[in-house]
């Protein structure tokens, strides 16, 4: 079957991109292979004027390389062919003497947004799932078919690096904003704006674009002198964060720095160069096998292979017990990233009112960050509510409880819950240490019971522990697993045992810093020296910051489990 299929609409060309047998496009050989051919047949047709991009996916435009492929390559030679073999296929797509339009809807990220730098003109959804930008860095690489050129070009030196260091993705509003592409439209009407404007361009030749950045923009991205500041600073907030551990932010800044400060062609040289040089890293490697672990992981449900299986519930009403900073956190982004009703409960109301307004501040964070519009803001802010009755969730799908650290209280408050909420409500646990069978043991409904274990700040933490018991329901499991992945975490699913996962593998490091403290080693020191291995803080400002009486509680519940 083939990936490509080309249709008219008049003089103009539709072509339609959908890989078969995959869920997303991705630019692997036979999609190379065949695009290639068909930008030769088309420029040689008299009768297209004009050429449309378009995918046949639901919600995938081009996500990127086929990493896949990647697997099959060794040497720094390899790569490095590979990242010119993209650059020229583009390059003859830049080089097409018809107006092409990209019309995007969904991912556009790495290899597929390269592609459609090289069109004429583009155009997005302003749907949410519609997300552009060059992630290459977050697998240890840099965007090695033109992105580090290309992109510096359209939008301006310091937009494109704080896109391309960070390996950054922006939602099509933001990419408008941006200038990332040229048009933003609902998704209803996506094909026949590219077609309108596939006609427009056969007329009136691609308009000159605005230039960005205003006086800033003015100094600092087109003067010799601003650029060299740009770069500078570039690299040293870059260092400063990465300690110099992963080389490819700094390479693919200079990548950029050989293309606008040389010429073209010594731009994309040192990029696929230095795309075959970081490709060939262990560092990489290590990046693209968490890559497809993260990947394998999106589609387990946490069952046991090959043995029951379960469909999740959807939830859609939340109740979260405890408004402190966990509870808030996880009210907000539950509303935030999942769309759902929160109310949050607590024994004062003047508690439940600091804890809606700091769950409305993380709407009010992306608001800030225009990741929501300000309509978006109000509807979700208007899905918080809270009070200091359990009444409220009798209507409840899923109830949170994130009170302190003690066991009788938290079966107390699971019993409330029991009494207060439907058959088939599902309660779980933000224990961080507390085996969830413990806090279960006199459950009316065990099999609806398990632990969630969030990390702070809910919001910008990505992981999640599922932590089930013996009793725990199938549908329960797959049930909490879907809703974390709604909430935008990296699910897993671990034992019911003391510590769980996380705190299973850090109170061991934790211990030795302390016998390392009590040896006479200064807490800078020992800070200094583990920020300097790789860890994003050492570990006397990590007790510091989770706080000495959560530490010792959850080190005494480890204490007695294991000695």
């Amino acid at each position: 079957m083939t990936a490509l299929t080309i249709s008219r609409d008049g003089t103009t060309a539709v072509l339609t991109l959908d890989l078969p047998g995959e869920p997303v496009n991705k630019l692997n050989a036979q999609v190379k292979t065949e695009f290639e051919a068909a930008l030769t047949d088309l420029r040689d047709d008299p009768a297209v004027r004009a050429l449309v991009i378009i995918s046949g996916k639901p919600d995938t435009f081009i996500a990127g390389a086929d990493i896949e492929e990647f697997t099959r390559l060794s040497t720094q030679e390899e790569f490095t062919r590979l990242s010119r073999e993209g650059q020229e296929m583009l390059q003859r797509l830049d080089d097409f003497p018809k107006p092409v339009v990209c019309a995007i809807h969904g991912a556009c990220l790495g290899g597929g947004f390269e592609l459609a730098l090289a069109c004429d003109w583009r155009i997005a959804t302003d749907h949410p799932k519609t997300q552009l930008g060059l992630p290459e860095v977050q697998l240890g690489l840099l965007p090695g078919a033109g992105g580090c050129q290309r992109l510096p070009r359209l939008i301006g030196l310091s937009a494109a690096l704080s896109i391309i260091m960070p390996g950054k993705t922006e939602a099509g509003s933001k990419a408008f904003r941006l200038g990332m592409v040229d048009e933003l439209v609902p998704k209803s009407i996506l094909l026949d704006a590219a077609l309108k404007a596939a006609d427009r361009l056969v007329g009136t030749g691609v308009p000159v674009r605005p230039t960005r950045g205003g006086l800033m923009g003015a100094i600092f991205d087109r003067t010799g002198l601003g650029r060299r500041f740009v770069y500078w600073k570039a690299r040293k907030d870059t260092l400063a964060k990465t300690g110099g551990r992963y080389p490819a932010p700094i390479a693919a800044l200079e990548a950029v720095r050989a293309g606008l400060e040389q010429d073209g062609s010594a731009g994309y040289a040192v990029e696929h160069r230095l795309f075959g040089e970081l490709a060939a890293t262990d560092v990489s490697r290590k990046l693209i096998g968490i890559f497809f672990a993260t990947n394998a992981l999106k589609k387990d449900d946490g069952l046991p292979p090959g043995g029951t299986t379960a469909k999740p519930r959807t939830i859609e009403r939340l109740g979260v017990i405890g408004s402190g900073f966990m509870g808030a956190g996880i009210a907000g982004t539950a509303v935030s990233s999942a769309g759902v009703d929160a109310r949050l409960k607590d024994t004062e109301l003047p508690r439940v009112g600091k804890g809606l307004k700091a769950a409305t501040d993380i709407l009010s964070g992306r608001l800030k960050r225009r990741r929501i519009t300000r309509f978006e803001f109000e509807r979700l802010s208007a899905l918080l509510s809270g009070g200091t009755d359990s009444a409220s969730f009798a209507r409840a799908d899923l109830v949170v409880e994130a009170v302190f650290e003690d066991l009788e209280v938290k079966r107390q408050v699971l019993a409330d819950t029991e009494a207060a909420t439907r058959p088939e409500t599902i309660f779980a646990t933000n224990t961080s240490t507390i085996p969830i069978a413990d806090i279960a043991a006199h459950a009316s409904r065990p099999d609806r019971v398990l632990g969630m274990h969030f990390f702070s700040p809910v919001d910008r933490m990505p992981l999640l522990e599922i932590i089930p018991t013996a009793k725990t329901s199938p549908e329960t499991i797959v049930t909490a697993v879907h809703f974390g992945r709604r909430m935008g975490k990296t699910v897993i699913v671990v034992g019911d045992r003391p510590g769980f996962w996380v705190n299973r593998i850090l109170m061991p490091y934790l211990n030795e810093a302390g016998y390392a403290l009590a040896e006479g080693v200064p807490m800078e020191v020992l800070d200094r020296v583990m920020t300097r291995f790789g860890f994003p803080v050492g570990p006397v400002t990590l007790l510091d910051e989770v706080g000495l009486d959560v530490g010792a509680k959850a080190a005494g519940v480890m204490h007695a489990a294991f000695g």
